[in-house]
């Protein structure tokens, strides 16, 4: 197993992107062989099953060791061509013997990239899976679409496909400063970029801008896109930009956040893990 690394070349290379899922090719569920064999991504809320061996963590493989729930299995493709299914746990689930739970947001997991990433991966399809049991238009259920990641409706006829919400966030700089922000519910001292979610009629860059002033009061201008990252938590696409300040002074949304801070860019405080991609923007433009 080898460690998540230090440094990314690129967003398209951060975890949670199909990049860095490995040898896996993805699948609709009809695609499923059955049968035992193959391996596992079990999830007891964001923590993933894990077999413990000689070599590290691996993925359950084979009978799944823990018997389902409600929630029937979901195959999601092949895994160095083996089949791959995810599987929701209750969060009373008791750790197995030989196995550890391992948190897909620990600041520092132990699970390898691909690992972190095909956890993520599970941790979205099973949501979708759970959220689309019935029908948004007039409440009926739905039944998979054949060949298809879709679902359609058994009464109106509504074809569903996965949700994904599209949200920006951004690093906001002036001469030798960055604006961090701090929500409430994070680890003490640790700040973060600005981010939210896309509103109706804006583009990504007028949501950036929308985003900044709201939350901090300030006004930006020069919005450059940097790059994405897949965030399924529980299933957000976040768009990176980097730009510059052109007025205001700081006034936090109390609703929102705790406190934001213009800070030196060779003095920061706690920052997020260099797995997201708000650190990967910190990274890039603070040195």
């Amino acid at each position: 197993m080898s460690p998540l690394p230090e440094s990314y070349v690129s967003p398209l290379h951060l975890p949670f992107n199909a990049t860095c899922l490995g040898d896996f090719t993805r699948q609709p569920q009809d695609a499923d062989p059955g049968g035992e064999a193959g391996l596992w991504l079990a999830l007891r809320g964001t923590e993933l099953l894990l077999r413990e061996s000689d070599h590290g963590l691996a993925l359950p493989e084979g009978p799944c060791p823990l018997a389902p729930g409600d929630d029937a299995p979901i195959y999601l493709g092949r895994l160095r061509n083996q089949p791959l299914r995810a599987l929701h746990l209750d969060r009373s689930t008791p750790q197995p013997a030989g196995y550890v739970f391992e948190n897909l947001l620990t600041n520092q997991p132990r699970m390898d990239i691909a690992q972190l990433s095909l956890g993520g991966l599970a941790a979205q399809a099973l949501h979708w899976e759970h959220n689309s049991r019935f029908c948004s238009r007039c409440g009926a259920a739905t039944q998979a679409l054949p060949g298809d990641g879709g679902k359609k409706c058994v009464s109106c006829g509504y074809v569903h496909y996965p949700h994904i919400h599209p949200c920006v966030i951004v690093i906001v700089r002036r001469p030798g400063e960055v604006l961090l922000i701090r929500k409430a519910i994070w680890p003490e001292g640790r700040y973060s970029l600005v981010a939210g979610f896309l509103d109706f009629g804006e583009c990504l860059e007028e949501a950036v801008a929308r985003e900044v002033e709201e939350e901090t009061g300030v006004q930006v201008t020069n919005i450059r896109y940097i790059g994405s990252q897949g965030w399924p938590f529980p299933s957000q696409l976040m768009a990176g930009f980097v730009a510059d300040y052109t007025g205001g002074e700081v006034r936090v949304q109390e609703s929102e956040l705790e406190d934001a801070l213009w800070f030196p860019v060779n003095a920061l405080p706690t920052l997020p893990p260099k797995r997201s991609i708000a650190r990967f923007l910190i990274d890039k433009f603070c040195h």
